[in-house]
């Protein structure tokens, strides 16, 4: 079942002009081509206009916003979870039970050298080769916080004083988005990208919101299967969004 949007917010992306971008190398798959529909990057883009976008399937990185549209490939599948409605399976159940010792903060959206430290040890740890490794500051900052929503947090997961995880989350009218996690490759055994999805859920729920976004999954894809493993969800598929219990 799909949010109700208010005439306001429809109307909103009624004024927006997309396009859609040259064919270029899938970054998921081998061999495969890739195009997305892009929503003017001149055009500024509010909560309520990103909140109508992203039930349409839509998503940002940084401050573009955009949806996959492939010629030949219809993979990437946009997820979400009806926060009040998840059960955690029993692996899930013990992650959380793994990590209660862990402390999570909301910081201020700046720029912290120790962020930035765990961010590269994550990115040589679980990405390596991916194109991201040598990322400075600068790109660091525009590719983290650069939204241009106005209701985007910044959450540390800490064990006592040990930063083990930073979570970029949009906070919207009828869920949370989850940006970007990263953390501490050294910590494998915790699970800490499923701990804190399950976190979100939690807040979610705690605020009295309805969906915790996980962005695209791709069936395909190793690195996006934990994705697959939170239920009940929702796909979006078919300009529609479908139930999957099981």
């Amino acid at each position: 079942m799909a949010h109700p949007k208010s005439a306001d917010s429809k109307n909103s992306i009624k004024t927006l002009n997309f396009y859609l971008t040259t064919e270029q190398p899938c970054s998921y798959l081998p061999g495969r081509r890739a195009s997305s529909v892009i929503v003017d990057p001149r055009a500024p883009i509010t909560t309520q206009m990103y909140s109508a976008l992203i039930d349409y399937g839509f998503r940002r990185n940084a401050e573009h916003v955009y949806r996959p549209h492939c010629q030949s490939c219809a993979s990437c599948i946009s997820v979400r979870i009806p926060a009040s409605e998840f059960m955690p399976s029993r692996s899930q159940k013990r992650t959380w039970r793994r990590n209660e010792d862990i402390e999570v903060r909301e910081v201020a959206m700046a720029y912290q050298e120790e962020h930035f430290e765990l961010y590269h040890r994550y990115l040589s740890g679980r990405h390596s080769g991916g194109g991201m490794d040598n990322m400075n500051p600068e790109q660091y900052m525009d590719f983290i916080m650069l939204s241009g929503l106005d209701n985007t947090r910044l959450y540390e997961f800490r064990l006592d004083d040990k930063l083990l995880a930073v979570a970029v989350v949009d906070h919207l009218p009828q869920g949370l988005s989850a940006v970007y996690t990263f953390f501490d490759p050294q910590h494998e055994a915790r699970s800490l990208g499923t701990h804190a999805i399950l976190w979100q859920i939690h807040e979610a729920r705690r605020l009295g919101l309805t969906w915790v976004y996980l962005g695209y999954w791709i069936r395909e894809c190793r690195k996006m299967s934990y994705k697959n493993r939170f239920r009940p969800a929702e796909i979006y598929r078919n300009n529609q969004w479908l139930r999957i219990d099981a």
